[in-house]
């Protein structure tokens, strides 16, 4: 099989950075097996690269395209619709409203920039970093390069966050409850929002915060599911005017609708615990994969050349939707 070779390099990267991804949360597997693979490619291109890329390249664009969607399908089994009865309707309002104003913002602020590139770190920014990346990226034909920017990019401010959120929430005297929801709606990934609102919960002595924040966290991620059917139906659009015969069908990213049925299944519970659980793990471990063969077939020193656009524009998003979220607590009931 032409994409065994692919497959096995990608898998190699991945299960290291699948088990110290669980080890060291804040960075996660995902990151750690794109930057693995960032190393690989940038200091030893030869192996993926040129004549090598016959060898490799077949199971790497299988990695990075169908096994990423593979994947999004299973850690569908980890997410649950009933989060959404467990908040009043404001928060499902702000979150709405957060993640309008950073489509907007991208697409006004980031007009000189790839609209795949602008795209994947609004997506990142309004929804839930990587995993949203990694559902969108397929949608919006999105390339390896502008996955791997984007990560990057919304990484950096994912960390940044994790020190500057308890910091300011300490300097504006919000309560436990206040600060969870604010780092539940404001920061980007999930790791960093646990390890922001556990700082916090620490300091507390209770997990009032920690638990609100999971609680808001699980409830944005779910905005996955009609985030990307959006965009696949704007993007759909726009293919139209490519010339030749255009079928929804053909273009409609079906794997969406895959993983809205094991979200459904999930909250239906129609699958135990202990077979759920090696489902999300099997997931889990496949974006790794994913993310390692988007690395391998980076070209770090391009990315390095497109400049401090994508910088600039992951932290307008984040400064917005930050003080967006903060603002909102005053029209949230606690």
């Amino acid at each position: 099989m032409k994409i065994l070779p692919g497959l096995i390099l990608a898998s190699l990267f991945a299960l290291p950075a699948w088990y110290f991804g669980g080890l060291i949360p804040l960075a996660g597997g995902p990151i750690l097996a794109l930057f693995g693979g960032m190393v690989l490619s940038f200091f030893f291109p030869a192996l993926v690269q040129g004549e090598r890329a016959a060898v490799f390249g077949p199971g790497l664009r299988t990695c990075s395209k169908k096994v990423l969607q593979i994947a999004i399908v299973l850690i569908g089994f980890g997410m649950n619709l009933s989060y959404i009865n467990a908040l009043g309707a404001p928060v499902l309002l702000v979150l709405g409203l957060n993640a309008l104003a950073v489509f907007l913002c991208a697409r006004a602020a980031g007009a000189k920039l790839k609209p795949q590139k602008r795209t994947l770190i609004a997506v990142g920014t309004a929804i839930c970093g990587g995993s949203a990346i990694a559902a969108a990226a397929p949608v919006i034909r999105a390339s390896d390069e502008d996955v791997a920017q984007a990560l990057s990019t919304v990484f950096l401010f994912n960390l940044a966050a994790v020190f500057v959120f308890p910091l300011l929430g300490r300097l504006l005297s919000l309560g436990d409850l206040a600060f969870g929801v604010w780092a539940g709606l404001g920061i980007n990934d999930t790791s960093s929002v646990v390890a922001a609102a556990s700082a916090w919960s620490n300091a507390a002595g209770n997990d009032s915060a920690l638990s609100m924040a999971i609680l808001v966290k699980l409830i944005r991620t779910l905005m996955i599911l009609p985030v990307t059917a959006a965009l696949a139906l704007y993007h759909s659009r726009g293919r139209k005017g490519e010339g030749g015969s255009f079928r929804f069908t053909a273009v409609f990213p079906w794997f969406i609708l895959f993983f809205g049925a094991t979200v459904t299944i999930n909250t239906l519970e129609w699958v135990g615990e202990p077979y759920r659980t090696v489902l999300v793990q099997g997931g889990r471990f496949f974006i790794c994969m994913a993310m390692a063969a988007i690395g391998l077939n980076s070209r770090v020193k391009e990315l390095l050349k497109s400049g401090l656009g994508p910088l600039a524009l992951g932290g307008l998003l984040w400064f917005l939707i930050a003080g967006l979220s903060l603002a909102a607590l005053r029209y949230i009931t606690l």
